[in-house]
């Protein structure tokens, strides 16, 4: 199982962090992705983080803005968002799927339930 957490309001140039905790002894094995979607609109990748956290892809939207890392350990994957805009409101969510990592919410498996972030001019 997967749990995003970490959202709220914030105001345009503001930072975020969003968490991901799983449950299950396998998670080490797994890629954790980020997607995104906004109202009326639909999901788009943010991003991506392979098992072992030496492969990580960006969507094209958040390129240079944000960052993804994992803890194995804690079984936790944390999407860092800087100069946030307003268009960067949606609600997120966190998806895991092995082997590798993939920018298509199909491929993934397993999701958590979506954590929503509003960013206001």
């Amino acid at each position: 199982q997967l749990q995003a957490s970490g959202g709220g309001l914030v105001q345009a140039g503001d930072s975020l962090r969003l968490s991901c905790a799983a449950s299950g002894s396998t998670f080490s094995s797994y890629a954790v992705g980020w997607f995104r979607q906004a109202l009326g609109k639909e999901r788009e990748f943010v991003g991506a983080i392979s098992s072992s956290g030496g492969s990580i892809s960006y969507g094209d939207s958040v390129k240079g803005r944000f960052a993804i890392s994992r803890d194995n350990a804690k079984k936790m994957v944390y999407l860092w968002m800087n100069s946030l805009k307003p268009e960067d409101t949606a609600v997120y969510y966190c998806a895991a799927r092995t082997p590798g990592i993939r920018d298509i919410d199909f491929e993934y498996d397993y999701w958590g339930q979506g954590t929503l972030v509003t960013v206001s001019s």
